[in-house]
């Protein structure tokens, strides 16, 4: 009998793998990251090899000593809209991935609002025209590596999220799959039909013939062979869908957010997607067994690359976890805020061109308050897309389910809770994007039976309630909308 699930969580920084047991216990984690490339201002790639030998070093290692006969099944959750394109023959990659937060398209981008071409896309795809979604990044490489538009025009070309990658080479080149969270995600797929659009793919210049089978997020799509033995593949989701799942946000109306490289907001919208009037992209959150759930989202492209921005490009900390001694070392932020369009910004302001911006700086400031506003301004744009949401969904939020890396440090999550004026929950088991897609993997073999079999172990670690005065937090919103208006380029 299975005694496990298997998750395979392959994020922006680094590839995991992280083995379950039935009550959701994590029994085995191994890590590694891997090389972030910036070729030019504005662009971010990784090597797609790195990627997959990354996620294959720490698969083996999490699953050493383990009969595969005792893993159930393998759930894959990934960095979305990363972009891979392959060679179908031979599977070696044509460019580098093109990673989600990269910049390169965004004139392109222009070019199709200034076409009129916004409403449409949004209707069909629930997505805005930026060049985070994949689209755009499918179509730069087509048309900028020599042979390559000539190439998938002959069928020879293989399009994938990392999703599709990492099965595509789990499986030999035998599988070439993604689910609807991940195609949700590319602007080149229709969230009411459920299929690629070919209106969109006419748009965009993308031949069919490259685009993955488009599945559901629970079922067996292939076998992975590993040593003495092979594991079914019967999970995939995007890693903010996957988190949503993992905190068992199955109900309307219910919300998590994930502090990572970025921050991602989403609230459970139920059997229809709520295309947003506040600047929100509608998106699926789940399928499984034939129906579909929707969910709104907003995503934030820099949170913990700002704490690593401060670590690696301005070295006043040495490690991320030091940055909560640091921030709190003063008692308050002297003025100073930090608003991190190190990538553009997302959600609900949709400006690809904006750029980084501290304010307030005086000869008083110090890197004390400088890392203070660098958690503030997590927590300030996380507080800007509640707003929307709840203007969007028409609710009142009352608390917000957490994760993520950054979640684990206590001064921002007391913060956000003080901005949100509402209660931060953080789960003890805080590798929910993982437990998400083992959840989903595991559903797919009967090694659950159901959603209401699953629950998260262990309960909550932490809840945080607003304490701050509204006055005080009213001023400090305040400021946080003065540095936005001085960030923003239109």
């Amino acid at each position: 009998m299975s005694k496990y699930v298997l998750a395979l969580d392959q994020g922006t920084t680094s590839s995991r793998a992280i083995i379950f047991n039935h009550n959701g216990d994590p029994v085995s984690i191994k890590q590694k990251e891997f090389a972030q490339l910036f070729p030019q201002p504005g662009w971010v790639e990784h090597d797609p090899n790195e990627i997959w030998a990354s996620q294959q070093e720490v698969m083996l290692g999490a699953i050493e000593g383990i009969d595969p006969a005792e893993i159930a099944s393998i759930g894959i959750t990934n960095q979305r809209e990363t972009t891979i394109v392959w060679d179908a023959k031979t599977g070696v990659p044509v460019y580098n991935a093109i990673v989600w937060q990269d910049r390169r398209t965004s004139e392109y981008c222009d070019s199709i609002k200034e076409k009129g071409l916004t409403d449409m896309i949004r209707e069909k795809t629930g997505l805005v025209p930026d060049a985070y979604f994949s689209a755009t990044k499918i179509c730069w490489i087509l048309r900028n590596v020599p042979g390559a538009m000539e190439k998938a025009r002959a069928g020879e070309l293989r399009f994938g999220n990392v999703d599709s990658w990492l099965i595509w080479n789990l499986t030999d080149g035998k599988v070439h799959v993604t689910d609807v969270t991940n195609a949700s995600r590319t602007m080149a797929f229709n969230i009411n039909t459920l299929e690629w659009d070919e209106e969109l793919l006419e748009l965009f210049g993308i031949p069919k013939s490259m685009l993955p089978k488009v599945c559901s997020c629970s079922e067996i799509y292939g076998e992975a062979a590993v040593p003495g033995g092979s594991i079914k593949i019967a999970g995939i989701a995007g890693d903010q869908q996957a988190a949503l799942f993992g905190h068992l946000c199955t109900k309307p109306g219910s919300v998590k957010n994930t502090y990572g490289t970025g921050s991602f907001l989403l609230m459970n919208t139920g059997e229809r997607p709520v295309i947003s009037k506040n600047n929100l992209v509608s998106t699926i959150a789940y399928q499984i067994g034939g129906k579909t759930t929707y969910a709104l989202e907003g995503s934030i492209f820099v949170s913990g690359s700002a704490v690593q921005w401060l670590r690696d490009g301005l070295g006043i900390i040495k490690s991320g976890c030091e940055i909560e001694e640091l921030a709190t070392s003063v008692p308050d932020n002297g003025g100073v805020y930090f608003v991190p369009a190190l990538t553009g910004l997302g959600a609900p302001w949709w400006d690809q061109y904006a750029t980084g911006t501290i304010t307030g700086i005086t000869r008083g400031t110090t890197a004390a308050h400088i890392a203070r506003a660098t958690l503030e301004g997590i927590a300030f744009q996380v507080m800007d897309i509640v707003s929307a949401m709840e203007k969007d969904a028409q609710v009142n939020l009352t608390h917000i389910m957490v994760d993520g890396g950054v979640a684990r440090n206590n001064f921002l999550m007391q913060f956000q809770a003080d901005m949100l004026n509402a209660e931060v929950i953080r789960p003890v088991v805080t590798e929910v994007t993982a437990l998400g897609a083992a959840y989903l993997a595991g559903l797919a073999v009967g090694f659950w039976n159901s959603i209401d079999e699953l629950k998260t172990s262990k309960g909550i670690d932490c809840s945080f309630k607003p304490t701050m005065a509204r006055e005080e937090a009213e001023r400090l919103k305040e400021g946080w909308m003065k540095a936005i208006r001085r960030t923003l380029t239109k």
